[in-house]
């Protein structure tokens, strides 16, 4: 056989049985080429992104792609032995009954506790923030399941703690500071829920029976926010009003048969934001209140043009905002961030054929007013609120403000009495403020100074973030694994 004088086996390199020799030069070829190409292509600044203030601690962008129709809604349910309470009152909604965190009918409530928490029971939860509702003696919070990777629907008694009944669904959740962190909407005999990845879920407050769910990315578009939804639904004359931010910014669901009745367009693509929807009356006209991530909207809540948009603004766009908006009276709005976003003040105006929103006021984080974030207490024309870790000298300490001088702290709680990212509500006369490391604050309530009457430490607590629940002097709170209900009626000569 002729062979070419360059050709291998001419120069003695090997024989044909050394076939392993070739293919492992091949290969490794093949590696040494994959790797310059890799080199070649790296963009080393890709990742990087411009710093924003306060934003230096915050998690990487959730993934959006959670398989969301492979999702079965309320697929599976459970009946536990734990039996409804006949104790009577409600906090049938994210900040109570008027959605203001005000209790203005209640058992006289105590000052102060001694040395030893007036525990009713404990349970735990899966890791979050997701605080309870409660209506007709049953406690609803929405946990999430880390065993079965599930979003789960549970009813407690209020007076045992123990489990009446579970409605839940398989998905996929990544830890990310806690999972689910919404409070379930009860109204007129519905539950509804939104998941860490917006999934709605209705069903019977009594039974547990499932009624509809909607996947809001996948039939809307939304898309999921850092750190998971924490948008509370609302439901107000049995229609659920939830706020995709997709396709459409707002959605009015018939709790009944499901059906959604009507859209707000959504033209800027706005995006979910944290925030709440939140009811305003204004101009003869009810209206729902939005702060999307791009901007805050009104939307008729009432009328042949529901759920049409009456005004908008961009001119508070922040990336992170958890506050909900805060009606002032008047026509005037309180809207505040965290993460360097400071606060502002907006004037809702009115005419016989359009309404208008300006801002007339922006208070920086430095300046005066404003929240990382739990929504701002409003109460006999002040504000009360935590200020942020990035507000300074006053950082953490809970204060009082008037919104027309939003720059002037009125009084603050002081350096040794901070608070963190807890919550607050008033009632009885007194502000419940919690620490979010678990140990619980009671001040006369004041717009003239800070008066301290009692504190105590409730729990070991880590991250008692979750808005607190108050029904006929039984408080609800929670940290990031366990819920704990406190009996705070006044006893007898206390």
């Amino acid at each position: 056989m002729y062979q070419s004088p360059t050709s291998p086996r001419s120069l003695g390199l090997f024989h044909f049985k050394d076939t392993r020799f070739v293919k492992s030069l091949v290969v490794t070829g093949l590696v040494w080429f994959g790797v310059l190409a890799w080199w070649l292509a790296y963009e080393p600044a890709a990742g990087l992104v411009p710093r924003v203030p306060g934003m230096d601690n915050a998690p990487r962008e959730v993934s959006t792609d959670a398989g969301s129709g492979a999702v079965q809604i309320g697929a599976f349910f459970a009946l536990h032995d734990g039996v409804a309470s006949e104790i009577p009152g409600s906090w049938q909604q994210f900040r109570g009954p008027g959605r203001d965190n005000a209790v203005f009918s209640t058992p006289p409530l105590a000052h102060a506790f001694g040395n030893t928490p007036p525990i009713l029971w404990s349970v735990e939860l899966g890791e979050g923030h997701a605080a309870p509702a409660v209506a007709n003696g049953r406690v609803f919070v929405l946990d999430y399941d880390e065993e079965t990777d599930a979003d789960a629907l549970r009813a407690f008694s209020l007076s045992t703690g123990k489990e009446i009944w579970r409605r839940w669904y398989e998905v996929k959740v990544k830890r990310n500071h806690g999972m689910s962190r919404t409070i379930p909407a009860v109204a007129d005999s519905f539950v509804v829920t939104m998941g860490p990845r917006c999934h709605v879920m209705c069903t019977r407050a009594g039974s547990g029976d499932f009624m509809w769910g909607i996947d809001l990315v996948e039939e809307y578009g939304a898309e999921v926010p850092l750190w998971y939804t924490g948008q509370c639904p609302l439901i107000d004359d049995s229609i659920a009003v939830l706020a995709p931010s997709g396709k459409s910014l707002m959605i009015g669901v018939d709790c009944h048969t499901g059906e959604v009745l009507w859209e707000t367009p959504n033209p800027h693509g706005w995006k979910m934001s944290h925030s709440s929807i939140m009811p305003m009356q204004y101009g003869g006209r009810k209206i729902y209140l939005y702060c999307a991530s791009g901007g805050l909207a009104g939307v008729a809540a009432d009328g042949p043009d529901r759920g049409s948009i009456l005004f908008q603004t961009d001119s508070f766009n922040q990336s992170v905002v958890a506050p909900s908006p805060v009606v002032l009276g008047d026509g005037r709005i309180f809207m505040t961030a965290g993460y360097g976003g400071g606060s502002a003040i907006f004037q809702v105006s009115h005419s016989e054929h359009a309404f208008g929103i300006e801002m007339i006021d922006r208070i920086e984080v430095m300046e005066g007013a404003s929240s990382e974030q739990q929504t701002p207490l409003y109460h006999e024309g002040h504000l009360f609120m935590v200020l942020p870790k990035d507000a300074g000298e006053l950082r953490g300490q809970f204060v009082c403000v008037d919104p027309d001088t939003p720059r002037k702290i009125i009084w603050s709680s002081g350096p040794e009495r901070k608070f963190g990212l807890g919550p607050y509500l008033l009632a009885d006369n007194k502000l419940y403020i919690l620490n979010d490391n678990g140990t619980l604050s009671i001040a006369r309530f004041s717009t003239r100074r800070y008066e301290e009457l009692g504190r105590i430490q409730i729990m070991d607590a880590v991250d008692a973030w979750g808005p607190m629940a108050l029904v006929n002097g039984r408080l609800i709170i929670r940290d990031a694994g366990s819920m704990v209900a406190l009996d705070i009626r006044r006893k007898t000569g206390v």
